[in-house]
């Protein structure tokens, strides 16, 4: 008999909140949906009641709940989007999951659900696609923060994070998949890491487990194009990434986040950050790695209630 692993997708924030130890209440949350091209949607959580005060974009190969503690600790109304091809979104047909398109996508979501001109909060692959969206919208973004991303990304830096995304897409148990995770993720809790599976996969009917988000071939490659959502970010050509112009061309304030443990952003990304963009403000965040909104959530949300206190 196949043992059936039960997920209420709005049930485990207590788990967030006891592992953190905060002292807040679950806020109202709810998931909504925006119209995007090509008859596809766009899914987002609402955290809140009131107009949202900052968007959040994850990366790749996550979801909107990577944001969950983050978004329980700032206690600020939030939209959480899930880009698409992953979480609740639809996928797209041509797997383009670049940040110019899904800037575009996400455009949608905040014009439907957030005012013009709300902080925008984004990591890696959603990191490099809020930047896009400040460029291509600058309407809607008043400000905004990077979450150990820049241009400056290739293939090196992102060699252990690509090594899991381009794993297995199947799983003969719910174990198996939170033991390969909890070996390519070492400064998360195991608590952590099994609500972010529980988020970002499913137990199909003969009780093996899927990953959600678009693994779909369209390489001719064997092993699936498993890495295509974060290969839309890699840059290694010997010129600049042509995204620094459109870093050094973005016109509200800018914050860059890095993990003190990634290798993602190096003091060459930094340097060439300030470069581009001398009132650039920089933080390090101590014992994180890549995702620092799972490594250290409640440090990431003071640095961002103390940057929407500063740039209303």
């Amino acid at each position: 008999m196949v043992e059936r692993v039960e997920y209420d997708e709005f049930g485990l924030f207590h788990e967030n909140i006891a592992e953190f130890d905060l002292d807040v209440e679950v806020p109202a949350v709810r998931r909504v949906e925006s119209p995007a091209a090509d008859d596809r949607s766009v899914s987002a959580l609402v955290w809140g009641t009131g107009p949202p005060e900052v968007v959040f974009v994850h990366g790749g190969a996550q979801n909107a709940h990577t944001w969950d503690t983050v978004a329980l600790a700032l206690g600020r109304p939030a939209l959480a989007v899930d880009l698409p091809g992953h979480g609740h979104s639809d996928w797209r047909t041509d797997g383009a999951y670049t940040p110019p398109n899904l800037a575009d996508d996400v455009a949608r979501a905040v014009v439907e659900h957030g005012p013009a001109g709300v902080a925008v909060v984004g990591m890696s692959l959603g990191g490099l696609t809020a930047m896009m969206l400040a460029r291509r919208h600058p309407q809607l973004v008043r400000s905004l923060v990077m979450v150990d991303i820049t241009p400056g990304v290739n293939r090196a830096k992102t060699k252990a994070i690509l090594d899991f995304v381009d794993g297995p897409q199947s799983f003969p148990s719910f174990d198996d998949l939170l033991e390969r995770t909890i070996a390519y993720n070492p400064t998360r809790s195991v608590s952590s890491l099994r609500r972010g599976i529980l988020h970002n996969a499913h137990q199909v009917a003969d009780g093996s487990w899927q990953w959600n988000y678009d693994r779909t071939d369209r390489s001719g490659d064997d092993r699936g194009s498993t890495a295509m959502p974060d290969a839309a970010i890699i840059h290694d050509d010997d010129a600049p990434n042509p995204m620094w112009d459109d870093f050094g061309a973005v016109s509200c304030p800018l914050m860059l986040v890095r993990g003190s443990l990634s290798p993602v952003v190096d003091a060459a990304d930094v340097a060439e950050a300030r470069r581009r963009r001398p009132a650039v403000e920089v933080h390090v965040v101590d014992g994180a790695g890549h995702s620092v909104q799972g490594d250290r959530p409640v440090e990431l949300a003071a640095l961002v209630d103390d940057w929407l206190r500063r740039h209303r």
